[in-house]
């Protein structure tokens, strides 16, 4: 493992994890519109990280095939809301992972609809009954 290679964690269709290395990664930099004090304006401290995953080497078959039907084209994250490059560059790493591992994992399970038991539907109809007559006694009094 490479220092700047991208480790994403084990989750939910990535039981191993995932190492994506440094060279498929594109890191660019840019002045940030967010804070910086007397050097806002003269450092790059906004990162933008690319990721291509049609290109990617450490995909396998499955994986692509899942993350690309679900977004088109390389995969970007912006950071600027730290001062320093530095920590720009972490957080736009985390961000990637993050949006990795959630694209790569499987869709949820189908809901499978269900009747309600009979005990359910009988206090449902018990409840009512008795709301009923609670508002049956509000009314007015005859004599």
């Amino acid at each position: 493992m490479a220092l700047n290679d991208l480790s994403v964690p084990p989750g939910p269709g990535l039981p191993a994890g995932l190492l994506i290395p440094d060279t498929e990664l594109v890191e660019r930099f840019s002045r940030s519109p967010g804070p910086g004090g007397q050097s806002v304006n003269t450092t790059d401290s906004r990162v933008e990280l690319v990721w291509d995953p049609a290109a990617s080497t450490v995909l396998t078959e499955a994986q692509r095939t899942r993350l690309l039907a679900r977004v088109a084209g390389p995969i970007s994250v912006v950071a600027h809301e730290h001062r320093s490059q530095h920590r720009n560059r972490v957080a736009a790493r985390e961000r990637l992972a993050a949006r990795v591992r959630e694209l790569l994992a499987p869709p949820p399970p189908t809901r499978r609809a269900t009747k309600p038991t009979r005990g359910s539907k009988e206090r449902r109809l018990d409840a009512k009954r008795r709301r009923g007559q609670t508002k049956q006694l509000r009314g007015r009094i005859d004599d």
